[in-house]
């Protein structure tokens, strides 16, 4: 079950990641398609604009001569490549502020920052092929200027004419050229404005997601709070079958021994192991009762001993009991640790166990020594962990489901104490348990 919820939980984390994905990729082309409307509304404003701009085909000079008869100017070296670019520098500098408040007015009332630029990128004089330029010059420019152009147009025009000399009119040269243009048009804040228009749509996204987020975050919670519930269950169930064999073994033995021959000290310990069934039965109905925790009395750890050595007896069981007053511990968990612990080292093969019992200093130890097989040192340190078995070539006769000593620690950590064990092999096991407490 454990497997299957963590496959379910990274399925749907997988999904979520896909849901992340879509939502990103989607928000990513929204912006892109609000990105190109607005520069489409933008080149649509200013293109009829611009084109008149270069159609005009003029640049400012002192006699105003035509763009044309600069470039035979050029051409024919009447005028050098300084002068010729200043011409373009030039009339760069005296259209900047008209173009500028042309564009800042057109999208004054939405907000953008619109940035253009009119730029020649080759003149090539065509009977040679050659180009008068090294490298692009710009003819237009508004104030803010171009970053990266958000969208371009180009454009190519010819111009062309004849040169005849003064003297018989005849023509001496055809002079046409051909002029490569590029206009360019950026929104400097083209971000902030997308943002702000499609905010609404974000919000509703990323909305969507945290809700998918927190569902998700709620129910992995919720599966996981179940799964402890469950964990929880199993644990009584697998502790309450446990305890059921002690006293269930024992009262058999009475019966049988009852059969056989009447005993009166047989009648104190059937009741003490019908006790012991009811309170097992009350953990099981413990939302159901009230929670009363019945402290263990001096004589009671004779009891337990006296219960095991019926139980099995062919083992010689030791008790050194030095505790004279109740103490605040639950008896029946106090049973379980010393009937797990003797039970124990009867399945390794023991035939004298010894429990000393005490209270020095407001603790309690309980030291329980056997005569068994012994425990390798390699499986100390896993012999309280849940289910877990010797190997089988250190394992007895009696069969167990390795839960004993994996309830024996959970108690024991209940009341913060500490076990430890020490084994040698064929000579036996010892294990000491200390517990503090107040009255």
């Amino acid at each position: 079950m454990i497997l299957k919820s963590k496959n379910l939980i990274a399925l749907f984390a997988a999904l979520f990641l896909l849901l992340l994905g879509i939502q990103a990729y989607f928000m990513y082309k929204t912006y892109q398609v609000k990105e190109r409307e607005i520069y489409r509304s933008v080149h649509n404003k200013l293109t009829q604009y611009t084109d008149n701009l270069e159609d005009r085909r003029g640049l400012k000079k002192a006699s105003d001569e035509s763009l044309q008869h600069i470039f035979i100017e050029y051409t024919d070296k009447k005028i050098n490549k300084k002068d010729f670019l200043d011409l373009f520098e030039q009339n760069r500098k005296d259209n900047i502020d008209q173009l500028s408040n042309y564009v800042d007015k057109q999208f004054e009332k939405e907000g953008y920052k619109v940035a253009v630029r009119v730029e020649y990128l080759s003149i090539i004089f065509l009977p040679s092929n050659t180009n008068l330029l090294e490298k692009p010059i710009i003819l237009f420019e508004t104030r803010n200027k171009i970053v990266k152009p958000g969208i371009s147009n180009t454009g190519n025009w010819q111009t062309s004419s004849k040169s005849t000399s003064d003297d018989d009119k005849k023509i001496i040269k055809n002079n046409s050229f051909r002029v490569k243009s590029q206009t360019d048009f950026e929104i400097l804040n083209i971000k902030s404005i997308v943002f702000k228009e499609l905010t609404l749509l974000f919000l509703c996204c990323i909305a969507l997601l945290i809700s998918v987020l927190v569902l998700y975050i709620f129910t992995v919670k919720n599966l996981i709070k179940q799964q402890k519930q469950v964990e929880i269950l199993h644990t009584v169930v697998d502790n309450i079958s446990h305890e059921f064999k002690t006293p269930i073994a024992t009262l058999k033995i009475a019966s049988k021994a009852l059969k056989k021959d009447w005993n009166p000290e047989m009648l104190p310990l059937i009741e003490r192991q019908i006790s012991r069934l009811e309170s097992l039965m009350q953990q099981l109905h413990k939302d159901e009762t009230e929670n009363e925790i019945s402290e263990i009395q001096p004589e009671d750890w004779n009891f337990f001993i006296k219960d095991l050595a019926f139980t099995y007896p062919q083992i010689q069981f030791v008790l050194k009991n030095g505790i004279s007053q109740q103490l605040p511990f639950d008896k029946n968990l106090m049973e379980t640790i010393i009937k797990n612990l003797c039970e124990n080292s009867v399945k390794y093969g023991s035939s004298i166990v010894e429990v000393h019992i005490s209270s020095p200093q407001k603790k309690l130890e309980i030291k329980v020594s056997d005569n068994g097989q012994g425990i390798e040192k390699k499986e100390l340190k896993n012999i309280f962990e849940k289910f877990y078995r010797i190997q089988s070539n250190n394992i007895h006769n009696t069969k167990g489901l390795g839960l004993g000593l994996y309830f024996v620690k959970k108690i024991i950590e209940k009341y913060n104490g500490k076990i430890e064990a020490e084994s040698t092999i064929k000579e036996g096991t010892t294990f000491k348990i200390t517990i503090p407490y107040e009255n």
